[in-house]
């Protein structure tokens, strides 16, 4: 009988052990790539040693804070400028997707976006962390077939080369990232848009010219001055001698709101919200400067302005759409030029989120009013503007590198698009550490208040669905980049990493 007790007690035993540790994923104190690659947490570990390296076949990855990244896929999966043939290059293009045989696997780290609040939060540790986990989840082979499995599969591809669609974690942690491939021994290219956006804009302006040029950005990019010094560097490298200024706009909220962060927008909403963090004629860091309202033009009908007190002096204004808060972006960028001494005409902008590409249109006619915005009869920024001003998408740039090194590397594949992977990060449920607000994301205070250092699965990366992905965004996505969103649809019809989502949450 005393045996048969203590038989029981210790399965008791075991089984806690078993219970506890399938739903409270463990925590390791420690740098998160000394964690991986000394195997010292079980999701976050990497066999270095027995990597397929330079072989063909493997898909490139791709990741972004968020959905954004898919406009930077969409001209990769469109680009046309050689000729598949003999892999010449052709302005014109032959007609023939240049990428028509990779595939690709992305990753949108939705849970935790907005990149470009770390460094506004004292906290580009974290930011930095969360960079190596989304390179180790492209390198591994993990992943969670949906938000509330317990266990994950271990059947993903891992990748040949990496694209980081995002301005911010290519600022911050692109040379952590090839640190961190080079202490693992792994020879893989990492592309930025950076550089891309750079090179872009160079083009479009004379080598004596005057001009300046603006770049519109998440708030982390901006500080990180990733595009200034990388302007200045490439200027004196190719010999330009005329006059270039560079503003930046640090686009608080904007990338938040397409994404449908609940700290810069709510739908739903029809007075003005506890919780807003975006630009406000009360928040001293991004104010709505309510003397030039009639600059910004917003639209003011359905909830998508909400404010206190009487509409001709309102009070308390909080923006809620995002057409509104480009609006607010692009007169912020031109005051900035108008009251800067002597500053050369705006000719170029580029578009240093990989959000902003969704709307170029919105950024375009933005503009184009303000070309012809006028107060007492007489235009207020035509002087400093050009009539038509390029808005650059650093996408296009991205993909003819990417191509090249692919070609220079014999690493093209003669594979099938129809196989690509798409994934985005999901709070994990299963973690009793995380903080969630009413709609089930990380809250503000949490998100931005971790430490580096404590690894553990904050997050689980799961296959895109209407599940983890708010409706908006999924039409947006259907609009606006119709090919790569028949690409996800077919990877939630057809790959058998879906099959546990039902047919109400697939595209």
């Amino acid at each position: 009988m005393n045996k048969l007790l203590f038989n029981l007690a210790i399965l008791a035993i075991f089984f806690a052990s078993f219970n506890k540790c399938t739903q409270n994923p463990p925590v390791v104190e420690g740098d998160i790539r000394d964690v991986i690659l000394e195997n010292r947490h079980p999701y976050f570990s990497l066999d270095v040693t027995h990597y397929p390296q330079k072989d063909k076949t493997l898909p490139v990855g791709i990741f972004d804070s968020g959905t954004g990244g898919l406009a930077v896929l969409d001209v990769i999966l469109n680009f046309d400028k050689y000729n598949n043939s003999d892999l010449s290059y052709s302005v014109n293009g032959d007609g023939v997707r240049d990428f028509s045989g990779e595939y690709f696997v992305y990753l949108g780290d939705q849970a935790n976006m907005p990149y470009g609040n770390y460094e506004k939060e004292h906290n580009v540790p974290l930011l930095k962390e969360h960079v190596i986990k989304d390179v180790h989840f492209l390198l591994d082979k993990k992943y969670y077939p949906t938000e509330q499995a317990r266990r994950y599969k271990n059947d993903k591809s891992p990748v040949k080369a990496i694209v980081i669609a995002c301005n911010t974690a290519t600022a911050y942690g692109k040379n952590d990232i090839e640190a961190f491939l080079e202490r693992a021994g792994l020879d893989i290219k990492v592309i930025g848009v950076i550089d891309a956006g750079v090179r872009a804009a160079l083009e479009v302006i004379g080598k004596e010219e005057d001009a300046s040029i603006g770049v519109m950005a998440t708030a982390g990019t901006v500080a990180s001055q990733g595009y200034v010094r990388t302007l200045r560097e490439q200027i004196k490298q190719l010999g330009y001698t005329g006059r270039i200024e560079i503003f930046q706009q640090a686009g608080v909220g904007l990338a938040g709101a397409i994404d449908g962060a609940s700290d810069y927008i709510a739908r739903e909403a029809q007075s003005c919200r506890s919780d807003y963090r975006g630009p406000s004629d009360t928040n001293s860091d991004v104010p709505i400067d309510t003397a030039i309202l009639g600059c910004y033009n917003f639209d003011w009908s359905e909830g998508k302005m909400l404010y206190e007190g009487d509409r001709s002096r309102p009070e308390h204004i909080q923006i809620n759409s995002i057409k509104n808060y480009i609006a607010y972006h692009v007169v912020s960028l031109m005051e900035q030029i108008r009251k800067a001494p002597d500053a050369p005409p705006l000719k170029a902008v580029i578009l240093g989120c990989t959000h902003y590409p969704f709307f170029t249109d919105e950024f375009a006619a933005q503009f184009a009013r303000l070309y012809q915005y006028k107060e007492k009869g007489r235009y207020v920024y035509r002087h400093l503007m050009a009539e038509h001003i390029p808005l650059l998408d650093p996408s296009e740039n991205t993909a003819k590198e990417l191509f090249a090194y692919l070609k220079s590397a014999g690493l093209l594949n003669n594979s099938d698009l129809k196989r690509s992977e798409f994934y985005i990060s999901v709070p994990n449920r299963n973690n009793p550490n995380i903080q969630l607000d009413s709609l089930g994301q990380f809250t503000y205070a949490y998100k931005y208040g971790r430490k580096a250092g404590r690894i553990q699965e904050y997050v689980k990366r799961v296959p895109f669905s209407k599940k983890v992905i708010p409706g908006q965004t999924v039409q947006r996505l259907q609009n606006k980049i119709p090919f790569t969103f028949e690409l996800i649809r077919a990877f939630n019809r057809q790959n058998d990493k879906t099959a546990a989502l039902t047919e109400a949450v697939r595209f």
